[in-house]
């Protein structure tokens, strides 16, 4: 299995693609993916017996020298697939210019109890219907996996934008990337690890304390006029009047770029170096001696569990002599008593929780280690102490944790035993 290094070598050769053998391989996808929607149409149709005047009509939908944009996932109501219609007059300039249109595939379907995103796929129907969206806009029904792929093969823009953070990875756009096809996605998701500022765009700006109705206003906003300041004019440029080469470029970026990174085997390769190979090693030392280092592991989370109780931050001290003025470059010297009481003190780890102050929250923290500065004093109290770098300007908060620590344990907050100050 080649490293993720190997295969950017490799993908590096998209560069290396003529201008016009790319341009009419991704053309000759485009032109199956309208014939297939096409057909697709022509058949519900015809299910739902439309008149062969009606049915003839399909053979209008779409048209393979416009930009297309495809919106293919399921619809669940964090998706937001209504997002596109929320100025549906400025939209409908959109579709219908008479020089540089554009054009929509959606399609997707719901989990079966999800009503409010069975509600999304009608209301994006009715829409599609609408008079000025007739032919440009096309919702595709029964979704699955052969749709997914000749959306994905076809399309010139895979359009994402689910409201911030609750998309887990969003897979579709992935594989829009290395058929030429270039992502327009809010950064969530792999996007946000994916986007390069050159192999795509990014909707909107994240706001943090907002209404939803204020961010999907934003992203609406951001979505329309990157479409008409920057997309629909990158895409319709053909200097040569036969071939739009700055599209070009973004294409082969997208394919470069997102291919050798985002795939099956980095997925792979990641599951076994960091899960299974270390639950092997894992299993294989705790078995070793009859299982005795998951018996002693068993006992000393008993205990623990029954000493933390004891485990209190009795004092936390800032030397700093102006503490509320900190400035960038200098640390925050920071020391804390600590009452262990049984607990030894080889089993706790004592950190500085820091981070943006927000009223009484801390945003984006950091955890910083305080050393251990004193032996016990008779009664299990230890001191701590550590220095937390101011590294950039703004109000910023911190608090003292204890937490167990043991060199068998999986992940830190195995025991979910804390104790704060």
């Amino acid at each position: 299995m080649g490293g993720t290094s190997d295969r950017a070598r490799f993908w590096r050769r998209v560069i290396d693609i003529p201008d016009a053998q790319l341009w009419e391989t991704h053309q000759k996808l485009k032109l199956r993916l309208i014939e297939f929607v096409r057909d697709r149409v022509r058949r519900r149709l015809e299910r739902v017996g439309e008149s062969p005047e009606v049915i003839r009509r399909a053979n209008r939908i779409l048209d393979p020298e416009i930009l297309t944009i495809g919106f293919a996932r399921r619809f669940a109501t964090y998706k937001r697939g209504t997002l596109l219609f929320s100025d549906k007059e400025r939209l409908k300039r959109l579709v219908n210019d008479t020089t540089r249109p554009v054009q929509f595939i959606f399609a997707g379907k719901a989990h079966p109890r999800d009503e409010a995103g069975k509600a999304l796929i009608q209301e994006v129907y009715k829409l599609s219907r609408e008079t000025g969206f007739e032919n440009r806009i096309v919702l595709l029904e029964d979704y699955d996996s052969y749709i997914a792929r000749r959306l994905v093969q076809g399309v010139d823009l895979w359009l994402n934008h689910p409201l911030r953070p609750l998309e887990a990875s969003g897979t579709s756009g992935m594989k829009s990337a290395p058929n030429g096809g270039i992502n327009l996605s809010v950064l969530d998701g792999w996007w946000r690890e994916g986007y390069n500022s050159n192999n795509g765009w990014a909707i909107g700006a994240e706001i943090d304390d907002g209404t939803v109705e204020f961010q999907n206003e934003v992203d609406a906003n951001s979505l329309y006029q990157l479409l008409e300041n920057q997309i629909i004019p990158l895409y319709y440029a053909k200097p040569d009047g036969k071939l739009p080469l700055a599209w070009l470029q973004l294409m082969r970026e997208s394919i470069r770029s997102v291919t050798p990174v985002f795939n099956t085997q980095r997925m792979v390769q990641e599951y076994t170096e960091r899960l299974y190979v270390p639950a092997a090693k894992s299993h294989e030392d705790f078995s070793r001696d009859n299982c005795g280092a998951a018996t002693r592991l068993s006992q000393w989370k008993t205990q623990m569990r029954k000493d933390w109780p004891q485990v209190q931050i009795s004092d936390v001290q800032v030397a700093n002599k102006d503490r509320q003025n900190i400035l960038v470059g200098e640390s925050l010297e920071i020391s804390a008593r600590v009452h262990l009481g049984a607990v030894d003190p080889k089993h706790v780890r004592v950190e500085a929780y820091h981070g943006e102050a927000d009223n009484s929250d801390i945003r984006n923290p950091t955890a910083t280690v305080l050393n251990q500065s004193s032996q016990a004093d008779g009664n299990g109290n230890y001191s701590y102490q550590g220095s937390v770098p101011a590294s950039e300007s703004g109000t910023y908060g911190f608090s003292v944790r204890v937490v167990p620590t043991h060199p068998n344990l999986m992940q830190a907050h195995e025991l979910r035993l804390i104790t704060w100050s």
